[in-house]
């Protein structure tokens, strides 16, 4: 660690396996916590590396308590969080959509840290336990399309990591971690991002994984399509900036997709628009993202994408979807 450090600030950046490597060494508690907070500060100020991204994320992955849900072939749905708006959880929205449009779903996700309600936040407030038992997500994925893994099982070298992402208070790079190590190995994702920096990021990294993948950014800094601006989507096959206007679609208000100040407000709003009781700027955004996430499942036109998306919501089969997951899981 300590060649590392004295080689950050000269500009210079760690390889794939030195950035593995470091994983490994906090998993057995060899990393000096001051170190290691100096590594991840000076990381953050300088930016990170395809090469560093994918190197943590190995260590991550060799470490982490792995499931087989390749049979399903899902796909997870996530934004990177960090955007500051305190948006509703439409992600985990869209995932019972998706669900209900027939498709599969391996969804990680934590407890908030940048907004009230994290996707694990609203899932527990349903009366759902969590789980990294195997056969009980393979059950919970064939009955209701839907696994949840709730990354606190499943990582423990991130615990070791705890105290002094605590002390920095800052974004790091396990912030950018989190999409990205999903315990599944999903082929398929769906990520929402803040800006268009990390999309450039992500885009290369997942280009190198081999995933086939959806990442979009709203033009005013929402991770995810929030219809308060133009937005921009980059896939393994194409590149291109939606226009509101184009779309013949409305720009959303700030604040419109308000996630409350509450788990319990956030769980209302959440179950509002599955229940077809939401309002027309949450029921879009929940539509478009689900769109661009069937669109890497089905290869279809996004029109007939958001189509299926309108039809999983309003025929009640999306919150069908999360009644039979909210069965299995309590």
């Amino acid at each position: 660690m300590k060649d590392l450090l004295l080689r950050l600030p000269k500009g210079g950046t760690l390889t794939y396996d030195e950035a593995c490597a470091v994983i490994l060494d906090l998993r057995e508690g060899k990393t000096d916590n001051i170190q290691l907070g100096a590594m991840l500060a000076l990381i953050g100020a300088r930016g990170i590396t395809v090469d560093e991204l994918l190197g943590f994320r190995e260590g991550l992955k060799r470490t982490c308590l792995s499931v087989d849900l390749s049979a399903y072939d899902p796909i997870d749905i996530v934004g990177t969080g960090g955007d500051g708006k305190n948006t509703f959880n439409i992600s985990t929205c869209s995932c019972f959509v998706v669900a209900g449009a027939g498709y599969y779903v391996a969804k990680q996700g934590n407890f908030g840290a940048t907004s009230i309600s994290g996707a694990s936040n609203v899932i527990q407030a349903h009366g759902v336990k969590f789980t990294a038992d195997e056969s009980k997500l393979r059950e919970s994925i064939e009955k209701s399309k839907v696994a949840y893994l709730h990354c606190q099982l499943f990582h423990p070298a991130m615990k070791n990591a705890a105290p002094v992402r605590k002390a920095l208070g800052i974004p790091t790079v396990f912030n950018l971690l989190g999409p990205i190590v999903n315990p599944a190995s999903p082929r398929h994702q769906m990520l929402g991002v803040a800006n268009l920096t990390q999309m450039r990021l992500y885009h290369n990294a997942l280009k190198r994984l081999g995933m086939s993948f959806a990442i979009v950014t709203s033009i005013d800094g929402y991770d995810e399509i929030s219809l308060t601006d133009d937005f921009k989507v980059m896939t393994d096959k194409y590149e291109t900036v939606y226009s509101l206007q184009d779309l013949g679609l409305e720009k959303s208000s700030a604040g419109s997709l308000s996630g409350g100040k509450t788990v319990e407000e956030a769980k209302e709003l959440f179950d509002a628009v599955l229940e077809n009781r939401g309002t027309k700027p949450q029921t879009m955004a929940v539509i478009y993202n689900s769109a661009f996430a069937l669109q890497i499942l089905s290869g279809k036109s996004i029109e007939e994408c958001i189509a299926m998306a309108e039809e999983s919501l309003k025929s009640g089969k999306a919150l069908a979807a999360l009644k039979k997951f909210v069965e299995v899981n309590s």
